[in-house]
């Protein structure tokens, strides 16, 4: 009995020293972006990771004013530690479901403009965009393109209203009413040139061929990154821009 008990005992020690070092090696070889107990980085590549990641900054509605404090803040580091400029912005309550809560505003640093370039948003969005940027759009820019973007031309974060502006009161709130959407109308090049989703996301507009894959890249991009991804292909409230959002929910079309 007592020999059964000890081998029983030296089985346990052989798979916990197996499980410590299978960790040791995932956590020194594995990519950091796939790892969640590493820090996020907004340089580094999409990983497996990365939207629990940038997820972990969002506020809670029932959250106290501390706390979104807090998070925000956290967030607002994150932007810092990656040479973007960033400021707090006062938060609104327009009554019902319209609350803006840890609002920012992008205002310059190591990240494609804005255009306008005063939309705010609450923080995780801001994030996203910025890793949509360096890892989705500045590639596909050159690569398909063979020019840097310039800016990004679009059509606000916040609107205080139900999905497609609905007045129907069954259909749920837009992620816009928290400032938690972008919406995507076009890619303005160093070069000069313009790629709009209106025009060129059939690859038959000004920008060619090449304009809808570039466009078609960036929804393809977004798609890993944020909740909510909507097109041209979607409906034809889309059909001038690329409608993205850090909502609970998913949706890639």
């Amino acid at each position: 009995m007592k020999r059964d008990l000890a081998d029983m005992w030296n089985l346990v020690w052989e798979l916990a020293l197996l499980v410590c070092a299978g960790f040791a090696l995932l956590n020194a070889f594995a990519p950091p972006q796939d790892l969640p107990w590493k820090p996020l980085d907004l340089d580094r590549p999409l990983g497996r990771a990365t939207t629990a990641k940038v997820a972990a900054f969002d506020v809670p509605t029932a959250a106290t004013p501390e706390a979104v404090e807090g998070a925000t803040e956290a967030c607002m580091q994150a932007l810092r530690n990656a040479g973007v400029q960033v400021e707090r912005a006062p938060d609104r309550d327009d009554g019902g479901f319209c609350v803006v809560r840890g609002a920012v505003r992008i205002t310059g640093g190591e990240v494609t403009p804005l255009a306008p370039s005063d939309v705010v948003m609450q923080c995780p969005l801001a994030v996203r965009y910025v890793i949509w940027d360096r890892q989705v759009l500045r590639p596909a820019s050159r690569d398909i393109l063979g020019s840097a973007p310039a800016r990004v031309e679009n059509y606000g974060t916040y609107s205080c209203r139900r999905i497609y502006g609905s007045q129907d009161e069954t259909e749920r709130p837009s992620e816009h009413a928290k400032a938690n959407a972008l919406d995507v109308a076009a890619v303005t090049l160093k070069d000069g040139r313009s790629v709009s989703v209106l025009n060129d996301w059939r690859g038959d507009g000004p920008a060619g061929e090449p304009g809808g894959r570039f466009l078609h890249a960036l929804r393809d991009g977004a798609c890993q990154l944020f909740s909510t991804v909507l097109t041209p292909d979607y409906n034809a409230a889309h059909a001038n821009h690329l409608h993205i959002d850090g909502a609970a929910r998913g949706l890639c079309r």
